[in-house]
């Protein structure tokens, strides 16, 4: 793999990379520290957030972020995303996903250890039509954790495309991964909303239904002991929240246990995307009030809720998905 463009950002960098197929992306950043950008009550962040100013950075060394895209574009066409725009979803190769986060790591030679890499399969593609996924996870962990003693920590987010025939089978081996890992494997599971009607608009009817879901998890789960079912972090129901997009934390509690599942809430980010189908977060960058009372309403269900804010210069420096290589086009 070869880095043919090395975009520097405010938290770290945006590469464009020459794959096996095409062209991909992936990020490596840095992180302001979860005292600055993120409210988390159950964690001790009780503060709320009201605009997260560039500053600083944390140390690499303590954590280290490294987003990889797991498709050349994606055909899942949800509303708020600008990937679409770049080309159809075909899935990444082993070497692709290898590729990217040696690539990532080699950018800073200087960092010798870290304690924490998240490598996250979140850039373009939707990850759960790859299941090279899980010997590049596999092969990961064998080099940053058995032989270079850092820490590591793989996350997949998916949107659970109802189209996907192997969706069950893909979440499944993610489980297995994330149980034989003692937990340092994150699942995150895009919602948004619980509006039915508004979700599928959103997701431009890809998404599975949140009962389907809700019965996958279920028939997933109901084989494993109390202790199995759940290995560190919970699963994470992710809501990039925005304008006449309601939570409604009761129906959610019917559908989704908080013993196995925490809630992220976030702004919606400013892609052309969004802008262009009015997916807004009024005020979600400057002011806590577009959380305040969601934030209230899952806690009051039982829900942990983690309220994420990005800072502005990030959202402003093409780190959505897919923007780094359709401004390079253009």
């Amino acid at each position: 793999m070869k880095i043919i463009k090395n975009i520097i950002v405010p938290t770290g960098n945006i590469c464009i990379a020459k794959g096996e197929k095409g062209l991909l992306e992936f990020l490596s950043i840095g992180d302001y520290g979860k005292e600055k950008n993120i409210k988390a009550d159950f964690l001790g962040l009780k503060n709320e957030i009201n605009g997260v100013p560039h500053g600083r950075l944390i140390p690499l060394q303590d954590k280290w972020v490294i987003t990889i895209s797991t498709q050349y574009g994606c055909s899942m066409g949800c509303k708020f995303c600008d990937v679409p725009k770049v080309g159809k979803g075909i899935n990444a190769t082993y070497n692709d996903l290898i590729g990217q986060v040696a690539e990532g790591i080699k950018l800073h030679p200087e960092i010798k250890t870290t304690k924490r890499l998240n490598v996250h399969y979140a850039r373009m593609g939707e990850p759960s039509f790859n299941f090279d996924i899980f010997p590049a996870t596999a092969e990961l962990h064998k080099r940053i954790k058995i032989e270079s003693g850092w820490g590591f920590h793989p996350v997949v987010s998916t949107m659970c495309p109802k189209r996907n025939n192997k969706l069950y089978d893909f979440i499944s081996e993610w489980i297995e991964i994330k149980n034989a890992l003692n937990g340092e494997a994150g699942l995150q599971i895009s919602v948004n909303t619980t509006d039915e009607f508004i979700r599928q608009d959103t997701f431009s009817g890809n998404a599975m239904p949140l009962k389907e879901i809700s019965e996958m998890f279920k028939n997933l789960l109901s084989d494993l002991d109390r202790e199995e079912q759940l290995q560190g972090r919970k699963y994470t129901l992710n809501f990039a929240i925005s304008e006449n997009a309601p939570i409604d934390a009761k129906y959610l509690r019917q559908l989704f246990t908080p013993r196995l599942f925490l809630c992220k809430i976030t702004p919606m980010h400013k892609t052309s995307s969004c802008n262009d189908n009015v997916l807004i977060t009024k005020g979600g960058y400057e002011r806590y009030y577009p959380y305040r009372d969601i934030e209230k309403e899952l806690k009051a269900e039982g829900f942990d809720v983690i309220v994420f804010i990005p800072s502005k210069e990030e959202d402003e420096s093409k780190i959505t998905c897919g923007n780094a290589i359709l401004s390079d086009s253009k």
